[in-house]
């Protein structure tokens, strides 16, 4: 799978430097705890997150992110590495790609996946197919329904295979602007988070503010 993965991103890129347009853009931002499909990553604690994307006018993109995390007594450092092919059609849009994640410090096992994206309006589908590279090696299929209307959103999300659970996401998100100077995005959302995800029920309410900023285009 990883291998799979690292190949998808390199051929990406191969047929990506041959567009004649590309667009390089970066992120950094705080959250006040780094959740992930409803798994706390941070331990409560605010992260440190961002990351370098870049798209082109043939569909490709490619990119990496990083965030800290903690587990209440290690902390590390997330990076994740992504790729994929992607468009719109009238109301229709989709994606497919994958992803890779490794931590530092051996924060938790390294693995990868495949992405599947599709949308319609104001509904969109993500599914995921990744296998942990642990000993024995774990499937998982994700899948969630995402909802927005007018800066808010709804999600469920479930895990399934050698993982199990659900959570329930509600939240906002817009850009701030003074005079029509872009600052900032920021984003307010509650998760619900099922025993069978987490262990225990779990209830978190989250502020993220990420600054969005152009590197480089032509």
């Amino acid at each position: 799978m990883k291998k799979l993965i690292i190949a998808a991103a390199l051929l990406s890129g191969g047929f990506a430097t041959q567009a004649m347009a590309v667009e390089i853009t970066g992120n950094a931002g705080v959250v006040s705890q780094y959740i992930f499909r409803g798994i706390p990553q941070s331990d409560g604690n605010p992260a440190v997150q961002g990351g370098v994307d870049a798209a082109w006018d043939t569909g490709w993109s490619a990119g990496t992110w990083v965030s800290s995390v903690d587990n209440g007594i290690d902390n590390g450092i997330e990076g994740d590495f992504y790729g994929g092919w992607g468009g719109s059609r009238d109301d229709f849009n989709y994606f497919v790609g994958g992803t890779y994640y490794t931590y530092t410090n051996n924060w938790d096992d390294d693995y990868a996946e495949v992405n599947l994206r599709g949308g319609w309006k104001f509904l969109s589908v993500d599914v995921a197919v990744g296998e942990y590279d642990s000993d024995p090696s774990q499937d998982y299929t994700y899948a969630a329904l995402k909802a927005e209307y007018n800066g808010f959103y709804g999600k469920v999300g479930n895990f399934s295979n050698d993982f199990d659970g659900t959570y329930y996401e509600l939240g906002y998100s817009n850009a701030l602007s003074v005079q029509d100077t872009y600052l900032f995005d920021y984003t307010l959302y509650y998760v619900y988070s099922d025993s069978d995800l987490v262990g225990d029920a779990d209830n978190n309410l989250v502020l993220g503010v990420t600054r969005k900023f152009d590197l480089y285009s032509n």
